[in-house]
């Protein structure tokens, strides 16, 4: 039986990637986008001209809330209750949700970024907040979230529908965490190195951490980030090694 697993990115968060084309080249190559809905960045029209291209190319269209923090870009972890989480997730989410339906699209999953993303790896409140806010909007929503990670657990407890998630262009430690991005060898820039590492994931279940360590990666969908340098090369490179090895690749569904 084929192999299948969806490719996503992180998208609408630069505004020269939409003006200069670079972020529709990379969409042609993803199956399911991830929107920045105004924590980090973005805006409605942003949000709008990524859903367009995302149609355009059969990509399904989902949601990536963050810390309500642009100066940042999300990246730093604020000292917020469970119950800020919560709203904020629900105020992000349920903007984008509106804005979709308006335009006839519809949001399918949802992922966290940055910071919010990492402190909900292993924090099980900060982990339900999020699911709280969720539901809040629907309980049909698709969470993406770490592979191999409690995040996930959390949020199948709470009734919904999870997509275990690795990465084509970020390092690993060995405890299955990504690489904090204050060291240099964080990001994997190299786009045959990236799609690598994402093959192996696909078809071993495996990848290499920092430490030559191999741990065991359970992925359902490759994420690579579109402010990655090469993000287009990269989606490019990724996408074509999974067609050459026969893996099917095509937007999640659980």
């Amino acid at each position: 039986m084929a192999i299948t697993v969806d490719i996503n990115s992180d998208l609408g968060e630069r505004p020269e990637a939409l003006a200069d084309g670079s972020e529709e080249k990379l969409i042609r190559n993803i199956t399911s986008a991830n929107i920045a809905c105004g924590g980090h960045a973005g805006d409605d029209e942003s949000m709008l001209k990524v859903m367009k291209i995302c149609k355009n190319y059969g990509v399904g269209i989902g949601a990536h809330p963050s810390y309500p923090d642009k100066e940042s870009f999300g990246r730093v972890q604020l000292d917020l209750s469970t119950d800020e989480i919560a709203d904020f997730i629900y105020e992000q989410v349920s903007n984008m949700v509106n804005l979709a339906s308006k335009n006839r699209f519809e949001v399918r999953h949802i992922k966290p970024h940055g910071a919010l993303y990492n402190s909900a790896v292993y924090n099980k409140e900060i982990s339900q907040a999020i699911a709280l806010g969720v539901k809040k909007i629907s309980k049909d929503f698709i969470l993406f979230g770490l592979a191999g990670t409690p995040m996930l657990d959390v949020w199948r407890d709470e009734g919904l529908n999870v997509a275990g998630e690795a990465f084509a262009d970020r390092s690993y430690e060995p405890n299955g965490t990504l690489r904090s991005r204050k060291f240099p060898d964080a990001l994997i820039t190299n786009p045959q190195k990236a799609a690598q590492q994402a093959l192996r994931i696909v078809t071993e279940c495996k990848v290499v951490t920092v430490t030559g360590s191999e741990i065991i990666v359970p992925a359902e969908t490759i994420c690579l980030h579109s402010d990655t340098e090469n993000s287009d090369v990269i989606a490019a490179e990724v996408r074509r090694a999974f067609v050459e090895a026969g893996v099917n690749v095509k937007t999640f569904s659980p």
